[in-house]
């Protein structure tokens, strides 16, 4: 089936108890035992399994074209699991451009544990090499980077990282699947922030890790989830499958219009550069063109001409684009990226990273035009 049939046909509800098409909320944190000790459907605890979250689980899995999946309670819940899996003396390999918590959550977290991370370019495969330790097991890839967009060749890291016995674990929250499958590139394990594009309406915090097989580690990730207990309320997976029945138009919608804004800014004389894969300009447009078939996605990173001061007033003038943090939605919004990093961040200071919703782009760009005079 195509991932606009499996958005709505893993998300349907087989209701025993009264046939309904949408599957009810079951918030219940117990359940019941048999005379005889037994579970009647496998349920025992809300930590341990629910069966909406058993559910959105499996729907991930399908979607992604994975083996597994685990729901976690926000997309740092999920990454915090994977790297929990590894052992103290452990090396990990990330992009030098990347989410700015998860090398923090590394370096002042699990630091302390003994795990250890180089940061390289990871448009770079040479770099990537000299980067491998003997003791390297994991390399994090997050394409589109986050925030200036740098492509990663998922299948060559992936080539690399199996040559030395690591694995390859992919933040596809930017690209979604509708954009990007990892496993068909090689990689291992799939992570989302499901709190952005399959939520699509900011208000869920959510993430996931999907495998691509079933087997030790995923049998890990299974007990550090039950053991922690850093799962989404039911509630949460509710709205997350009711998300997932849209999430392929929303996706392509949003792509449509972030391709055109890209465009159009690309060619303003008020801003310096524009980061976007689907721009022919875009360093790695070749490979995002081999490994994001569905499009280029709807996140985009511009850098207005001056400083930090320019930036931040641009968002100031903006009226469709709310300034706030996170992306995904519905709604078009727009932040001033390294104020709410640290000064130590790569994020260049007149970067402002977009999330481009689904309103009419002539709206949108019109909108731009006012705001840049």
């Amino acid at each position: 089936m195509k991932i606009e049939t499996l958005a709505i046909q893993t998300t349907l509800s087989h209701d025993a108890n009264a046939g309904a098409v949408v599957p009810p909320i079951y918030l219940s944190t117990t359940f019941e035992r048999e005379a005889d000790g037994s579970y009647q459907h496998e349920h025992v605890y809300s930590r341990a399994s629910n069966p909406n979250r058993q559910a959105l689980e499996k729907s991930l899995a399908e979607i992604e074209k994975g083996a597994i999946a685990f729901a976690f309670s926000s997309g740092m819940a999920a990454t915090t699991a994977l790297f929990q899996s590894l052992k103290t003396g452990d090396h990990i390999i990330m992009p030098d451009d990347l989410y700015y918590a998860t090398s923090v959550l590394v370096e002042e977290v699990f630091a302390q544990w003994g795990l250890t991370l180089t940061k390289v370019d990871m448009t770079d495969l040479g770099e990537i090499k000299k980067a491998i330790q003997p003791n390297t097991k994991l390399l994090w890839v997050e394409t589109p980077s986050n925030p200036q967009l740098k492509i990663t060749d998922i299948e060559a890291v992936s080539d690399l990282a199996h040559s030395i016995g690591a694995l390859v674990a992919v933040d596809n929250t930017w690209a979604t699947p509708i954009m990007q499958n990892c496993f068909d590139l090689g990689a291992d394990v799939v992570m989302h922030s499901t709190t952005k594009y399959f939520g699509g309406h900011s208000d869920i915090l959510s993430g996931a890790l999907i495998f691509k097989q079933a087997g030790e580690l995923s049998s890990k990730i299974a007990t550090i989830q039950k053991l922690t207990g850093a799962v989404p309320s039911p509630f949460d997976c509710w709205l997350l499958l009711r998300g997932i029945k849209t999430l392929p138009l929303r996706v392509k919608a949003q792509t449509a219009n972030a391709m055109e804004l890209a465009e159009y800014l690309s060619n303003h004389p008020q801003i310096e550069a524009v980061h976007y894969p689907g721009l022919t300009s875009h360093p790695q447009h070749e490979i995002a063109k081999k490994q994001m078939k569905g499009g280029f996605g709807g996140m985009l990173s511009v850098q207005v001409k001056g400083d930090a001061k320019n930036a931040m007033a641009l968002t100031g003038r903006l009226k469709l684009f709310t300034t706030a943090t996170s992306l995904g939605g519905v709604e078009s919004l727009i932040e001033h990226r390294k104020s709410v990093e640290s000064p130590d961040s790569p994020t260049p200071e007149n970067l402002l990273r977009v999330s481009v919703g689904i309103e009419d782009i002539d709206d949108l760009i019109e909108d731009w035009k006012v705001a840049l005079g």
